[in-house]
């Protein structure tokens, strides 16, 4: 199959389109940071609609206030990249859509933007499942190796994706809520 993208993320994404087509369960993605890689990876496979519900691509914290009802509160206190507005995110992506698992991925990317508390490569995900308890709030925070801008993208869809696999875990609940 012809493609513009990394094999590594469409051979990834194929996978989440059969094993969620497979359980019968709807996908969706807020993305920020990625700039809509994650979606451009799963629309990449034949027969993906038959899984992906939708992809918000907020770059802004405007577009993640309009389009996902991140509070002003939230971004104000914490940052766009915190896990209160991952989890608002994926949270905001559920409400939005008919999607049963939505992932949410927001970070720095860089060259710039990166502080000593979130410096370049900090990248937080966060996942939601249609009825779970919304006090549960599965998210973390990853440091990925600063190579570059792409790199850090590129690294951020992978886990991205992982994290729409059926009976992925590998984020653990985060501690207290956001």
């Amino acid at each position: 199959m012809e493609t513009i993208l990394p094999a590594s993320l469409v051979d990834l994404a194929r996978k989440v389109v059969e094993t969620n087509r497979e359980a019968g369960r709807r996908i969706a993605v807020a993305e920020s940071c990625t700039g809509g890689l994650v979606s451009a990876a799963l629309t990449e496979i034949p027969g993906s609609s038959d899984v992906f519900e939708a992809g918000f691509i907020t770059y802004s914290n405007e577009a993640k206030r309009e389009l996902l009802d991140v509070s002003l509160d939230l971004l104000e206190t914490f940052g766009s990249v915190s896990v209160a507005v991952a989890w608002a995110m994926a949270q905001g992506v559920l409400d939005e859509t008919e999607a049963d698992v939505a992932v949410a991925v927001t970070g720095i990317a860089g060259p710039d933007g990166g502080t000593e508390k979130k410096p370049v490569g900090t990248v937080v995900f966060a996942r939601a499942k249609k009825g779970a308890d919304p006090k549960e709030v599965i998210a973390d925070s990853r440091n990925f190796d600063d190579e570059g801008r792409g790199s850090v993208r590129l690294q951020a869809a992978l886990c991205a994706l992982e994290l729409l696999m059926p009976g992925s875990e590998p984020l653990s609940p985060s501690d207290g809520a956001p």
